[in-house]
């Protein structure tokens, strides 16, 4: 399930989405992942897979990788889903022994599940679409404000940046390593999900070593290269706001004003 992993990863294609400025799809993202949590009826929820539906469309990312990402998060969902589901007060609908289903509860469960899967593939479209370089350079003029207070922001992003750009690489390193291991005989895929886990800790060893590794040859190589942080640096092809950056933003702007709208005065 781990290597089902998507976000990272680059998805090459010449879309809108692509083509737009990388500070926008960062505040695109940060204020689609805020206004999830707006809406109390189901017309909310509508507006927002309306938006994220017609992102999706825009980037030309197949709809297969997407959903993809939500795989490995899965358990976690059910599991949220399902204490939601047997926790939450209300009108009983369901009562056997111990157990109490609630109308409240089923509403909340399903909310939770639409806003979690929502979050993980509205973060994707956001990596998908956008090179570990633009997001470093997004991020780095997005917090720019922030070296005011001496805060090296450069680095920062270069971190994170680094980090989103280890996890496709370490999938498809854990990929090779389970591969290998079944083609001695081991048994990774049968059993329960605890069975699973347990089996999965000697493919852990290497797949440590093997990131260790690779983090020490790209700081020998960022070394090589005379890296010395922010200070001083230019950049090839400096961010510009274009037309169609502005108009992004304003869409960004009805839809959160929409989401508003439906989180706060329509129940």
């Amino acid at each position: 399930m781990l290597r089902e992993m998507t976000l990272g990863q680059y998805y090459k294609a010449d879309s809108p989405l692509h083509r737009l400025d990388p500070r926008v799809k960062l505040a695109g993202t940060l204020l689609f992942v805020i206004t999830l949590f707006f809406p109390r009826s189901v017309l909310g929820l509508i507006v927002a897979t309306l938006f994220l539906g017609s992102v999706i469309v825009m980037s030309r990312v197949p709809f297969s990788m997407v959903i993809r990402g939500v795989k490995p998060l899965f358990i976690i969902i059910c599991f949220s889903a399902i204490v939601n589901l047997l926790c939450t007060p209300g009108t009983v609908l369901f009562e056997a022994g111990p157990v109490r289903i609630t109308q409240e509860g089923i509403w909340i469960s399903f909310y939770l599940v639409v806003r979690l899967v929502y979050l993980v593939m509205g973060s994707s479209i956001m990596t998908f679409t956008t090179t570990p370089n633009q997001l470093t350079d997004g991020l780095e003029k997005s917090l720019g404000f922030l070296q005011r207070l001496h805060i090296p922001i450069h680095e920062l992003s270069m971190m994170i940046s680094i980090a989103l750009r280890f996890i496709p690489i370490l999938t498809q390193e854990l990929d090779k390593i389970m591969k290998a291991q079944m083609s001695r005989g081991a048994d990774l895929e049968s059993g329960n999900i605890f069975q699973r886990a347990r089996k999965l800790l000697p493919v852990l060893v290497p797949l440590f070593i093997s990131a260790i590794r690779r983090a020490s040859d790209l700081a020998l190589a960022m070394d090589a290269r005379c890296y010395s942080g922010g200070e001083g640096r230019t950049k090839l092809k400096p961010l510009i706001y274009r037309r169609n950056d502005f108009i992004a933003y304003g869409i960004l702007l009805l839809y959160v004003v929409i989401m508003i709208v439906c989180g706060f005065w329509i129940a």
